[in-house]
């Protein structure tokens, strides 16, 4: 079990989730953790229990998004979790759903990364990253247009980033979950119609779970994977690979 006692990590989404699951768990593994979530109940919850420091922002939001990078200060790492989903087909899609799902998904990953990296390389470089994407960016999903085209994109910018970063030291990979049992994941699978095609198709016969996940970014985040960037790892128990 890699220790990260002494590290700070910036995690986006902390309030439910991945994001939660990352707190918990690096927390109990030494890190100070910075959360930042638009829920000033998230995160009063995760000030008491965890000890996080703490940033209410809207990440749609540019310049508030810039400016809560900006708050939470040099880290040694940084985790992507912020993610929205607004479930509309091709022939439905709306203006208001792209903007904000491609507003949260991609674009403010990409400012919090590069705020990030900005950071670090005036500290000298180094340093992680970790971008949570999807396995709907890898296959074509019924009302996931704009999640698929986010989550993809997020992906081919995960590989500039670490061609651009690695003479920094900065490494950069992400992590694709499959369906991973979160109010949004529940939204999206919770009919039997939609949950069982799906279910057949995991080698492993579940959905992920939170902390799967988290324990993956773990091992990308740790001294274990001094070699590991520009990489996206399936935690989808197969799903990917049938």
């Amino acid at each position: 079990m890699s220790d990260f006692t002494g590290k700070t990590i910036i995690i986006t989404g902390a309030g439910k989730g991945i994001g939660r699951a990352c707190v918990e768990l690096f927390s109990e593994r030494g890190a100070r953790i910075v959360a930042m979530s638009r829920s000033q109940t998230d995160l009063d919850d995760l000030a008491r229990n965890f000890g996080a420091t703490v940033i209410s922002v809207d990440l749609a939001d540019n310049a508030a998004a810039r400016a809560a990078m900006k708050t939470a200060g040099l880290a040694d790492a940084l985790i992507n979790c912020a993610g929205t989903n607004v479930l509309e087909s091709v022939l439905d899609m709306t203006e208001q759903g792209y903007e904000t799902v491609l507003g949260i998904n991609l674009r403010a990953a990409l400012i919090c990364a590069q705020e990030f990296a900005r950071a670090r390389i005036a500290n000298g470089g180094g340093g992680a990253i970790v971008n949570v994407t999807s396995i709907a960016g890898h296959r074509g999903f019924v009302d996931h247009l704009a999640y698929a085209a986010s989550k993809a994109g997020l992906e081919a910018a995960t590989r500039v980033m670490a061609k651009e970063l690695g003479a920094h030291r900065i490494r950069v990979n992400a992590v694709a979950p499959t369906v991973t049992m979160t109010e949004l994941a529940a939204a999206a699978w919770s009919e039997p119609s939609k949950r069982d095609p799906m279910m057949v198709r995991h080698p492993l016969g579940r959905f992920a779970e939170v902390q799967d996940v988290a324990r993956s970014i773990a091992l990308l985040l740790s001294e274990d994977a001094p070699m590991i960037s520009g990489a996206v790892l399936p935690v989808d128990g197969g799903f990917l690979s049938v």
